[in-house]
């Protein structure tokens, strides 16, 4: 699978792999200094990236693009990995990346989210961020509320406004051969047969009202006037208005 996925410029089936004692040699050597160990590091984590970025190819993105910023998330990960805690690179590095595409995809969504709401997401993410290079392992909604003083919910409001969309014409599971999508499994109550049948013959109801009274109806309940700008508009009294109002609505009912 990986090696299909195309990226300009890099012959993704032929990208090396480092074994985990390589791994953290390089590690070492990267954090005192070492450059050339730091480029033999990212290098060596490529298919990394290509394996992360794999879910988010479905966006309509560029894959060049995307795996471009999975890069930045790697080389993030490179350059903040504590080798003292014990932890594989891998478990590290792969939220990384994660973050760091999801970050672009959200910078380039569509959906708009308040500016309020958007500050606090981006408090959480770069808390998240330093939580997870001090402790090098994920860290929970508890701890990020705590660092930033905020309440747990306001976490939760905040990374779910910034979730990616996902198309509800995008595949769930597939049932004998035949893809089942999200717009599957949405009810519509509003527009149902037995509704659009009443609005047909709301309509023909209507139709059979005389012109005053389709116009007195109209200037009542589409434009929110009152009875006595009604009046006023069609030249006749108030009483005639509310007597007019009321058998064209008597009416509609009978017929319905």
């Amino acid at each position: 699978m990986q090696g299909k996925v195309e990226i300009c410029g890099i012959n993704t089936a032929k990208l090396p792999v480092l074994k985990n004692d390589e791994t953290l040699e390089l590690l070492r050597r990267a954090r005192n200094g070492d450059g050339e160990a730091r480029e033999r590091l990212i290098q060596g984590n490529l298919r990394l990236v290509l394996s992360v970025i794999q879910k988010f190819m479905s966006r309509g993105e560029s894959a060049d693009d995307i795996f471009q910023v999975g890069c930045i998330g790697l080389i993030k990960a490179v350059d903040n990995f504590n080798t003292d805690l014990g932890v594989m690179f891998s478990t590290y590095g792969v939220p990384m990346i994660v973050g760091e595409v999801r970050r672009y995809l959200r910078d380039n969504s569509p959906v708009r989210v308040s500016r309020s709401i958007r500050d606090t997401a981006y408090k959480v993410l770069q808390m998240k961020e330093k939580l997870q290079n001090d402790t090098q392992r994920e860290p929970t909604v508890d701890e990020i509320a705590a660092a930033l003083g905020i309440k747990r919910e306001d976490v939760v409001v905040a990374m779910d406004a910034v979730v990616d969309p996902v198309s509800l014409y995008e595949p769930i599971y597939n049932e004998s051969g035949d893809a089942v999508c999200g717009m599957d499994q949405i009810g519509d109550t509003k527009n149902t047969d037995e509704s659009w049948l009443e609005q047909i013959a709301l309509g023909e109801a209507i139709s059979r009202l005389s012109e005053r009274e389709k116009r007195i109806l109209s200037l009542r309940f589409y434009e929110g006037k009152t009875q006595m700008q009604v009046a006023a508009e069609v030249g006749i009294s108030q009483a005639q208005v509310s007597r007019l109002e009321k058998n064209a609505i008597n009416q509609i009912k009978k017929d319905l």
